[in-house]
């Protein structure tokens, strides 16, 4: 009997003092979350929000047709996927701001649509990437490609890093598709999925406009694609992102040397012009190796920063 109520004793004495750890636990978190305020306020609706496809959508000025049901779901997939990459959509919306200029210059100078543009963000998301394939750059040029639209492509000197170079090689080859197809969507359908491959689904389907088409699995979503980040880009708000101006990257300041001699060592180069190797490549990512060996009687132009480029490209940027 002694035993038993020993037992008991000790056991209620267990139950309070869970009761009182508890109960201190549960205080300390409430402490701490009223002190907690997180760094940038999240509206969890927006994880959950279904985004409307727009009652008309273009492409180059020419009309996706999102009445058809096939239509208006794959541009429903690709503004899903889009959105809700939100970390790698922001900083889309964020480098579009700085390249855009450049690629608008010389899509208008070559007669294409500025609508192009947004194929850099479906290619490579505005990052000098390598492909499985082997294509490369913010275009994806192939090596076998760029080097036969007359491209330096070598273990020094690789165009396909150049922004553009890169540009102008993409708008050659749109603007044959063009007069090949006769419209601005199977033009950019061929940049993503090649020439061949689009006539021979062609020839198969009897069918020469791409929503008609049944392609493979990346060309088929290419177009949505392209077009999904023209919205988002075009009205981040709209899909959720509370991105101010100054959030975005500002162009860089830079000028260009001209250079048709061997450079032995791009340090020096970069120092002379009161610089460093970082941002001299960082700039001129064509440039592939620590020293420049150029092809006779060919001049080149390597971008200089301007000076304080570092420093002022976001002075005043929240003025």
């Amino acid at each position: 009997m002694i035993k038993s109520n020993i037992r008991s004793l000790v056991f209620g004495l267990g139950l309070v003092g869970l009761a009182v750890s508890v109960f201190i636990v549960n205080q300390s978190f409430k402490s701490f979350a009223r002190s907690y305020e997180p760094v940038l306020p999240v509206d969890f609706a927006v994880f959950n929000r279904p985004y409307k496809v727009p009652a008309e959508v273009t492409f180059a000025e020419e009309r996706m047709p999102v009445e058809n049901f096939d239509t208006r779901e794959s541009l429903d997939r690709e503004l899903l996927t889009s959105a809700y990459r939100h970390s790698s959509t922001i900083l889309i919306i964020k480098k579009a701001h700085r390249y855009f200029p450049i690629i608008e210059k010389i899509l208008k100078e070559n007669g294409i649509p500025d609508d192009f543009k947004y194929l850099v963000a479906a290619e490579s998301e505005f990052n000098n990437v390598i492909s499985p394939a082997g294509a490369i750059g913010f275009w994806q040029i192939m090596a076998a490609t760029g080097r036969e639209a007359g491209m330096e492509i070598n273990n020094v000197i690789d165009e396909r890093y150049h922004l553009g170079k890169s540009t102008e090689f993409a708008c050659r080859f749109i603007r044959k598709s063009y007069e090949k197809y006769g419209n601005w969507t199977l033009a950019a359908a061929s940049y993503n999925g090649g020439r061949a491959s689009v006539d021979e689904q062609i020839g198969i389907q009897k069918q020469n406009n791409y929503y008609d088409l049944l392609l493979n699995e990346e060309t088929a979503r290419y177009i949505f694609r392209v077009v999904a980040y023209k919205l988002v880009i075009t009205d981040p708000g709209r899909f959720g992102f509370d991105i101010d101006r100054s959030d975005l990257y500002p162009p860089l300041s830079y000028r260009e040397v001209k250079v048709d001699t061997s450079i032995t060592d791009l340090s020096e180069f970069a120092a002379k012009y009161n610089t460093n190797y970082k941002i001299l490549k960082y700039l001129n990512p064509w440039l592939r190796k620590p020293y420049f060996s150029p092809r006779p009687n060919k001049e080149y132009l390597i971008s200089i920063p301007d000076e304080g480029m570092r420093t002022r490209t976001y002075e005043g940027i929240n003025d």
